[in-house]
């Protein structure tokens, strides 16, 4: 009896500690690659106490891919300790991008590992480098807006789930039509329905064939949306416009 009373107390004990356990998950998208362009992850343990985090990175098309000089995708990080690992490409693959996991152990504690990125690529003998800002997942995110003001900005959107995900865009000149008991819909110029396999990712430009007003809806469990603004005319290399915000 005295055993049965000792073992149900300590399985009490692993269910209740594993309960307050949990994982916290950062997604860094557009990470480009190709002949002249590379990009690394950057992770620094900002606590006191040993951090265990897992990366996983992903080609456009959704394949994992490994991390230079690591062998597997597990790290702990001790107080303090930052590391920068880039990502396994070596040919032209658009961008890849990355989902981190940290483990924290506690209800009682909170994540302590900034997460963030560079992309650099060889333009003109210089090199240029872009940051890379973390974002969030989110159910069926949208964006819908007058383009007028951001024509060379690109919406990168990532698929981070294991079920494929749709997306629509409309491409328009900002004409409106009205469907009784529903609200104004643009009419759209152009229109496309793209599906996204699991863990990929695509690029859509806000504007094609001067269009004035654009929209984009998802429909996906996990879906990242980042907007990019080219750094300059003719330079295929994007920094993030964190000024728009995108609706779910």
């Amino acid at each position: 009896m005295t055993w049965t009373v000792l073992f149900a107390l300590l399985l009490a004990t692993v269910c209740s500690a594993s309960q307050h356990e949990r994982v916290v998950e950062s997604v860094l998208p557009a990470l480009a690659y190709g002949p002249s362009c590379w990009s690394s992850l950057d992770l620094h343990n900002l606590g006191d106490r040993a951090v265990i985090v897992e990366v996983e990175a992903h080609r456009a098309s959704g394949a994992l891919v490994p991390l230079v000089g690591h062998s597997g995708v597990v790290f702990s990080l001790n107080p303090g300790e930052r590391v920068s690992p880039r990502l396994e490409i070596q040919e032209e693959t658009g961008d890849a991008w990355v989902k981190v996991r940290e483990q924290v152990p506690s209800e009682r504690l909170w994540p302590v590992v900034a997460v963030s990125g560079t992309s650099e690529c060889a333009i003109d003998n210089q090199l240029r480098t872009t940051a890379r800002e973390v974002a969030y997942p989110t159910r069926n995110p949208w964006f819908s807006d007058d383009v007028s003001q951001i024509p060379g900005n690109t919406i990168a959107l990532v698929n981070t789930s294991e079920r494929a995900a749709k997306t629509s865009l409309c491409y328009s000149a900002g004409n409106l039509y009205s469907v009784p008991g529903k609200i104004l819909a643009p009419i759209c110029s152009e229109f496309f329905e793209v599906q996204v396999p699991p863990f990929g990712a695509r690029q859509f430009p806000v504007v094609r064939d001067g269009n004035s007003h654009f929209s984009l809806k998802t429909d996906g469990s996990a879906i990242v949306l980042q907007m990019l603004r080219p750094l300059a005319t003719g330079i295929k290399l994007y920094s993030v416009d964190s000024t728009i915000k995108f609706q779910q």
